[in-house]
Parts: structure tokens; C-alpha cells; sequence
């Protein structure tokens, strides 16, 4: 074995060990409470829930609904990935901070806040009569949504890095415009492209909160298959085999893009994105702009308007009521709803630091093609974003409960659920820069004596460090965000802000609601700062990255 695959394997063994105690481990028990009683595997289950018709309608309604949503998401926000990578305009930094802001919002939330815009003694119904939830497009917008950011910062972020005189050089040689975008950038993009899609569908593949309020009884997901299965009718066997059909459904699909985008992947032409935004010139950039414009102002501004009104409305008018109120402990919380802020950005940044160290392991050993053990693991990595938080929650309650591993009343195991989130992102983000770095650098370094450790360093990492930046953000987003697990084990005397506003949406009371949607102003304005800064920390010649 050489010495280059022996550095992959000790890279892969951190992201190993991680997620083989960390996700294999508590979904293998939960699945294994399900279909095991009394010593005997109750293996009987699999063929009765598989051929329910119950069943085989859940899971049309959710791939279907999930190729609509990637679908649709694409197309709103493949032409915000060009205005960001490529143009610059005022405000640039400040609105690529702000598109994120949506993705970090509890999928509760943004049910509620479409809910709010289009259902039934909405916004839009109020106004102009308008209602959309109906039928299944206030799903599909919410979902676009929520993963708007999800393509623009990924796909945007290798586009911001392209050579734009490539594609100058074959309109020169006689290409039209579209022509030349089709052969020379459109390649270059299309590992990103297909990991934007990717996430995208395993988002919305495994949605729940949104399905949860803007769906019907006849539109459910399996992850909320998953939930009744579980929470209300404690039908714990048909849930595990819910669960397997789901954990199937994506390794299936990531075996094809493995095999769609392996050929693509290849060493490009990286430059610093200070060379390549311009201002807009000619109709089709300022035409481009004003759609991206157009796009955010209606997709993301207007139900994040509507949270913002519904937190400041109160019996006697506008005003801070429900903020006021958040500082005061009541019988929802063991602490004052306030303290969820500070809980959110400590967990979130323990949860960052271990997604970071995992994936960046792994998008190194990846990319390095180490031998055998690292084909298909890049899918396996993707692996939790597929899988039911309901059932990744339940199962670090059921593993993490003895020792070594009890880990049931320590602070750490909510950042660690959130990282197995935060570590897919990690790897997405890194997998297509670091595989466009020229090998041919690095084995000129080794040749002249550096160490694999300083060759990374003085090679890669000078190319790929933006990409770092744009891997934290989204880390720290999703771990900002993440519900579906951290709240079966979030203690009551530490809730995070997703927690927090689930609570206040569970109670009635118009009060309740009023500091659900003040919570829910307040992350957005967490998440909206932070990227801010990131966006600040960054050289303003990287301005296409966080």
C-alpha cells in the first residue's frame, strides 16, 4: 500500500469512527427495538408494511414532491448563484448574508410563516383573495424557501472561482453566448450543480414541519409517516420499517449521483474571485439582476415580513409585548425563553468545530482517492440527511444511555446531533473545490521535501480556504436550525431557539404565538448577523463566498 493511501486511510477513520458510534449505532438500536421482541427478529413486518397501499401512497407523495421542489429551486436559484458569483452591485455582501437567513428557520416556522402569506385569512387572502394551500404549491415555495441559499452558496461559491476567460476564449472562436456557457462553464459546474440538487432533495425528500402545517392527510412524507408512527400511535415495528424504506430510498440515490457526477470531477482553472465580479453591463445582466431581485424580494423577504408583523402585533396594536415577555419564565419553560439564544449559538459553534474536523477528514481523504475504502463513502456521509430525525433523536435516547457512551445528560450530545447534520454540508462544499485543485501542485511539493501535511497547507488550503468559510457558515446555519432531533434530547433547562419556538406554537393562547414569532425574528437576526460578519471577516476580494 502506498504512502498516499495509507494518509487517506487515517483520514477516513475519523469520519468513521464518528459516524459508525454517532449514527449507525443509534439507528441500529431504535430499528432493532422495533423489529426484534423477545430475542426474535419480527422480520414479518417488512413484507405487511412494504405492500400497504397506506404506505406505497406516502412514499409517491414524497419522491414526487421532492423532484418538484428540487425542480423548482433550481430554477429560482441557479440565476441567484450567477448574480452573486459573477456581478456586483450595492449591497451585494449584506443580501448574500441575508439569503441564508431562511435556511436556518425551523421548518415549523416556515410553515407557519406561509401559512401566514397564503393559507386560509392570510396575507394574500386578505388582500387579493389569494390561497395557495390548497394544494401543493405553498409547499413547493416553501421548500424553495428554505433551500434557496442551499444552491446559491454552494454552486455559487465554485462559480465565483471559475476563469471567466475560458468562456470568453470560445465566444471569441465563435460561440454564442448560451453555446459557450453549455461547453465550458456549465462542466465545470456541474459536481456543484449536483450537489446543490442533492441536499436539496434529501431536504425535502425527509420534510416535515412544512408537511406537518401546509400538508393534508393525504400528503404526507415519510418522515412524518415516521412521527405518527412513533409519537401517536407508538407503533414502534411499522416505524423501523418506515425507517429502513427511507435509509434505502437514499442510498439508492446517492449511488446515482456518485456515478452521475464521478466522471465530472477533475482539476480547473481556480482564480480569485476579485477578477471575475463586475459590474452589470448589457441588458441580460441588469435583466438577471432584476429577476434575482425580484425572486428574493417575493420568495424570502415577504414571509420573513410576515413573521416580523406577527411578532410585533398585539391586542392593542403594534408593539414589543411578546419580546418583553420572552425574559419571564412561565409553566412552558424551566428558564426564561430568552436563554434559548444563548443555548443556539454555544451549541452551534461546538457543533461547527466537529463538522469542520470530520468532513474536512473526509473531503481530504475523498479527493486524495486513497484506495478502495473511500469509493461510496461520500454517500454514506450524506446518509443523515436521509434519515428521520424522529429516529436519529429516539436512538441517541435509547444507544447513548450507558456507559462508556452515557451521554443522556451531557451538554454535548445536542452539538453532536447537530454536526451529523453539519458534516454532509462540510463535505459538499469542500468535495468539488478540493477536486479541482491541480494534483500536479502537490507532487511538486513532494517532491521538493514537503510533508503531506505542509503540502496540504501551502497548496490547498490557499485555494480552498474561502470554501472553508463558506463550510462553517453552512454548519453553524444548519446547526442554528436543527429541530427533528435536538428536541427529544434537549434538556428542559437548556432549550435551543428551535425547541423553544416549537413549544410556544404547541400551546394556544395568542400570547404564545406572539413569542413564537418573536423567537423566530430573533434567530433570524442571529443567523443574519453572523453570516454579516462572516461575510466582513472575509477579504472583500472572496466577496462570492461567506
Amino acid at each position: 500500500m502506498t504512502r498516499r493511501a495509507l494518509a487517506g486511510g487515517a483520514l477516513l477513520a475519523v469520519p468513521l469512527l464518528f459516524f459508525a458510534v454517532f449514527f449507525g449505532y443509534p439507528v441500529a438500536a431504535i430499528v432493532g427495538r422495533g423489529l426484534r421482541a423477545d430475542g426474535v427478529w419480527q422480520l414479518g413486518r417488512l413484507p405487511e408494511v412494504l405492500g400497504d397501499p397506506g404506505t406505497l401512497r406516502v412514499l409517491w407523495f414524497t419522491c414526487w414532491q421532492a423532484a418538484a421542489s428540487t425542480a423548482l429551486t433550481l430554477a429560482l436559484a441557479l440565476p441567484g448563484a450567477y448574480v452573486f458569483a459573477r456581478l456586483r452591485f450595492p449591497g451585494r455582501r449584506v443580501l448574500h448574508a441575508a439569503v441564508t437567513v431562511p435556511f436556518v428557520l425551523p421548518t415549523v416556522v416556515t410553515g407557519a410563516a406561509f401559512l401566514a402569506l397564503v393559507g386560509r385569512g392570510g396575507v394574500l387572502d386578505d388582500a387579493f383573495g389569494l390561497r395557495l394551500d390548497d394544494g401543493v404549491w405553498a409547499i413547493l415555495l416553501a421548500h424553495a424557501f428554505f433551500n434557496y441559499a442551499v444552491v446559491v452558496r454552494t454552486v455559487g461559491g465554485l462559480w465565483a472561482q471559475l476563469d471567466p476567460r475560458q468562456e470568453e476564449a470560445a465566444r471569441v472562436l465563435g460561440a454564442g453566448r448560451l453555446a459557450a456557457f453549455r461547453r465550458v462553464t456549465l462542466p465545470a459546474l456541474t459536481p456543484s450543480v449536483a450537489a446543490a440538487a442533492l441536499m436539496v432533495f434529501l431536504f425535502t425528500f425527509t420534510s416535515f414541519g412544512v408537511i406537518q402545517i401546509l400538508g393534508s392527510p393525504g400528503r404526507a412524507t415519510l418522515e412524518v409517516e415516521i412521527y405518527r408512527q412513533t409519537a401517536q400511535l407508538l407503533d414502534l415495528p411499522t416505524a423501523a420499517v418506515l425507517t429502513l424504506l427511507q435509509l434505502a430510498a437514499v442510498v439508492a440515490l446517492l449511488a446515482a449521483h456518485r456515478l452521475v457526477t464521478r466522471r465530472h470531477v477533475g482539476a480547473l482553472p481556480l482564480v480569485d474571485p476579485a477578477g471575475t465580479a463586475h459590474r452589470p453591463r448589457g441588458w441580460a445582466q441588469w435583466t438577471a439582476l432584476g429577476g434575482v431581485l425580484a425572486t428574493v424580494a417575493l420568495l424570502l423577504a415577504l414571509p420573513l415580513g410576515v413573521l416580523v408583523e406577527r411578532s410585533l402585533a398585539g391586542p392593542d396594536g403594534y408593539g414589543l409585548e411578546h419580546y418583553r415577555a420572552l425574559a419571564h419564565a412561565d409553566g412552558t419553560f424551566l428558564v426564561a425563553p430568552a436563554e434559548a439564544i444563548g443555548n443556539s449559538l454555544r451549541f452551534a459553534a461546538a457543533a461547527t468545530l466537529i463538522a469542520l474536523v470530520v468532513g474536512g477528514c473526509a473531503a481530504v481523504a475523498l479527493t486524495r482517492r486513497a484506495g478502495r475504502l473511500t469509493r461510496g463513502f461520500d454517500a454514506l456521509l450524506m446518509l443523515p440527511l436521509g434519515t428521520s430525525a424522529v429516529t436519529v433523536g429516539f436512538g441517541f435516547l435509547i444507544a447513548l444511555d450507558e456507559p462508556p457512551l452515557d451521554l443522556r445528560s451531557s451538554w454535548v450530545l445536542v452539538p453532536l446531533a447537530q454536526a451529523l447534520v453539519g458534516v454532509p454540508f462540510v463535505v459538499r462544499v469542500l468535495v468539488p473545490v478540493l477536486g479541482a485543485v491541480d494534483d500536479r501542485l502537490r507532487q511538486a511539493a513532494a517532491v521538493l521535501g514537503a510533508s503531506p501535511w505542509r503540502a496540504w497547507r501551502e497548496v490547498d488550503l490557499p485555494l480552498v480556504w474561502r470554501s472553508l468559510l463558506v463550510a462553517a457558515g453552512f454548519a453553524f446555519a444548519v446547526s442554528l436550525g436543527e429541530f427533528g432531533a435536538t428536541v427529544f434530547i434537549a434538556r428542559p433547562d437548556e432549550p435551543t431557539l428551535p425547541v423553544a419556538v416549537a413549544r410556544l406554537l404547541g400551546r394556544a393562547g395568542a400570547l404564545n404565538y406572539g413569542q413564537a414569532m418573536a423567537l423566530s425574528v430573533i434567530l433570524m437576526l442571529v443567523c443574519a448577523v453572523t453570516l454579516l460578519l462572516l461575510e466582513r471577516l472575509t477579504p472583500s476580494r472572496s466577496a462570492g463566498t461567506f
